[in-house]
């Protein structure tokens, strides 16, 4: 039963531990894109993507068309997520 002495102080640390954590974790931003990752699992990155030399510019329905890129979806995705909010 001495043990207890030691045990409850160490728990009361390591409480305060994981809530100091939680709150520098807040504080630094960690959960401020909820939506971010779930919406970037969607969209394939530029550099995963096989070569498309084989592919010309003057292909068919894409003449002129410009690519998003990583970064336009995330954006559009978070306004798309901004306005049903």
């Amino acid at each position: 039963m001495d043990v207890i002495i030691y045990l409850i102080p160490l728990a009361l640390l390591l409480g305060l531990l994981g809530l100091g954590a939680f709150l520098w974790a807040l504080k630094s931003g960690q959960f401020d894109d909820l939506d971010g990752a779930a919406h970037r699992i969607l969209f394939e990155d530029e550099e995963t993507r096989p070569d498309d030399s084989s592919r010309s510019e003057s292909s068919p329905g894409r003449a002129g068309a410009r690519q998003a890129s990583p970064e336009d979806q995330t954006q559009a995705a978070a306004d798309d997520s901004n306005k049903r909010a």
